[in-house]
């Protein structure tokens, strides 16, 4: 008998074994639209500066942060939930984590300490690729600051995890403490496990957060809201749970003969801002700041306010725009952010429903319910006030790329392969593993274009990281048949005459995505142009660390339940 098979069979009866133990009690699971809404106040999640200040002068600091395992109330009707958190201390430790406050310019360093204890809280597979196996001797988790700049060894590589106390690491593990040097445009980013395998049940149980990095020089002459009252992270996500408070998580896979567990997408039917289920916040009437967040695995969000009011669109991910949208709704993906203003002076209730019609999976999904169209509730007092705070007319321009001077033009294209039942089994990027050779090398300080190429039905948030991406439009693919016939072939846009086939109608992309963003929503059956940037986008100059080091950066599908098995391939930045 095969020992490779063999030891495939065991690793299967063990995953299947754990699934039997996390789904023991049959699985009761708490009906989310019996829970009683808006009942909550939204958390201010801890603020941790990245900084110090010396004479008035910023300067660096070192910061040691872990993750922990602990019990947190998502909602006063439920029990309290085991869940991994973030924090210095286990006591202060929140879900979401403590929101990092950085200044441009000035290096921050952060040891990301795992003290998670050996078995995970969530059903895992074997059978992805993954850090975990039956030898683990721990939970692997690796800290991924998405949206920011900086080093290779500190960007969180997939199998860079590390277990408690660096008791074991993986492969291409470097160094203990993660620098960031904050360098780069002003914006909101955030920081979340991406060990390789294990995203979409970390994120799950709870190790994400947000960063914040400032640039008073800039953006204070905006004079847009600020203060901790009135400039606020919104991170939102989703999540089921069973009468006794845990986390639910589907512990079979749709195809459980090849998958005991992986499932292609996880959805809550609970809506979570900030780690309460559907919170409520008083607010004045006056202009907010809401840099909202979407952190869940595999829901997209379309928010717009039941009483009519409107979005002001700052910034898309962690680029300012160059002038502010208004508008009635927003779509945001897994991983996207959007930074926008609330005038609650333009009201004309005391009460405001932020809420969600986006069907899940997306586009052509199921229609929410109200549990999950529904995300929180704004008091709004009833006496107006001076607000000092304003819109302005711009906000930060940056240099536009220069397309005659793109070098290299790739084309990427995006698989889901299925069972014989037609359940997904997997998901590639140009059909290839994460563990085939690199094939993308971009050159550092380059702008290039690439043609995303989406032969699935779902429409997928496309992250790359330390570059960024500015889409330019999306061209419906005709004859999509015969293309995917042949790519799913012979694997080459170009041998399959793609120009051939992306010639259909053309969709815009809104006004307040046309900035530099850290992902797009690449649609199913469309082919999507983004120019890529590997440098500074606001001042066009080259990193100031090596971004040509080991072990390199990633590109991948943001649905965390794709990105683990496995919509994600790895780049190399070369001189």
């Amino acid at each position: 008998m095969d020992r490779a098979w063999l030891l495939k069979l065991l690793l299967t009866l063990l995953a299947l074994l754990g699934a039997l133990s996390c789904s023991s009690a049959s699985d009761h699971l708490v009906d989310a639209s019996k829970l009683k809404m808006f009942v909550d106040d939204l958390p201010r999640m801890p603020t941790i500066p990245a900084y110090h200040l010396s004479d008035g002068v910023p300067k660096s600091v070192s910061l040691k942060i872990s993750m922990f395992k602990k019990k947190w109330k998502f909602h006063r009707d439920l029990p309290a939930t085991t869940v991994y958190a973030f924090g210095r201390t286990k006591e202060t430790a929140t879900v979401p984590g403590p929101t990092i406050e950085a200044l441009y310019g000035v290096d921050t360093h952060v040891r990301w300490q795992n003290r998670l204890p050996p078995n995970h809280i969530l059903p895992w597979d074997p059978t992805i690729p993954t850090a975990m196996t039956n030898k683990t001797r721990g939970i692997p988790t690796v800290v991924h600051l998405h949206g920011g700049m900086h080093e290779p060894e500190s960007d969180g590589n997939a199998n860079a995890w590390f277990t408690a106390k660096f008791n074991e690491k993986g492969p291409t593990w470097t160094k203990k403490t993660y620098h960031y040097p904050n360098n780069q445009q002003p914006g909101t980013i955030w920081y979340h496990d991406h060990a390789m395998g294990l995203t979409r049940v970390n994120l799950l149980a709870g190790l994400l957060g947000a960063y914040i990095i400032r640039h008073p020089a800039v953006e204070e002459p905006l004079g847009l809201p600020r203060g901790d009252e009135f400039d606020l992270p919104l991170i939102v996500f989703d999540r089921s749970f069973r009468t006794d408070g845990s986390i639910f998580m589907n512990s079979t896979g749709n195809n459980p003969s090849i998958h005991p567990q992986w499932q292609p997408e996880y959805f809550g039917d609970a809506i979570i801002v900030n780690g309460k289920a559907w919170p409520r916040l008083t607010v004045r009437r006056r202009k907010y700041r809401f840099r909202i967040i979407n952190a869940s695995n595999a829901r997209f969000f379309r928010f717009f306010f039941t009483n009519g009011l409107t979005f002001t669109h700052v910034a898309s991910d962690s680029a300012y725009i160059e002038k502010p949208v208004t508008a009635d709704d927003t779509l945001l993906g897994p991983s996207e952010i959007t930074d926008i203003i609330v005038d609650f002076s333009q009201s004309k209730t005391n009460v405001a429903i932020l809420a969600n019609d986006a069907v899940y999976p997306y586009p052509s999904g199921d229609s929410v319910n109200e549990a999950n169209g529904k995300v929180m509730k704004f008091i709004i007092l009833p006496y107006p006030e001076a607000d000092t705070s304003r819109v302005p007319e711009r906000f930060l321009e940056y240099p536009v790329p220069d397309l005659s001077s793109v070098a290299v033009t790739r084309y990427i294209a995006m698989y889901e392969y299925t069972s014989s039942i037609d359940e997904p089994t997997h998901l590639y990027l140009n059909g290839k593993p994460y563990s085939a050779p690199v094939t993308e090398t971009p050159k550092e300080g380059s702008t290039e274009v690439w043609y995303v190429i989406n032969l699935t039905d779902d429409n997928h948030p496309f992250h790359i990281h330390l570059g960024l991406l500015k889409a330019l439009d999306q061209t419906k693919l005709v004859g999509f048949d015969e293309f995917k016939d042949c790519m799913m072939k012979i694997k080459d846009a170009v041998k399959c005459h793609v120009e051939k086939h992306a010639r259909g109608n053309k969709v815009k992309v809104p006004a307040h995505e046309k900035g530099w963003k850290n992902v797009y929503k690449m649609m199913p059956g469309y082919v999507t142009k983004i120019v890529t940037r590997f440098s500074y986008i606001h001042t066009n100059s080259s990193y100031e660390f090596d971004a040509t080091a080991e072990p390199g950066y990633a590109y991948h599908c943001h649905v965390l339940d794709h990105e683990d098995n496995a919509m994600m391939r790895p780049f190399k930045v070369i001189k």
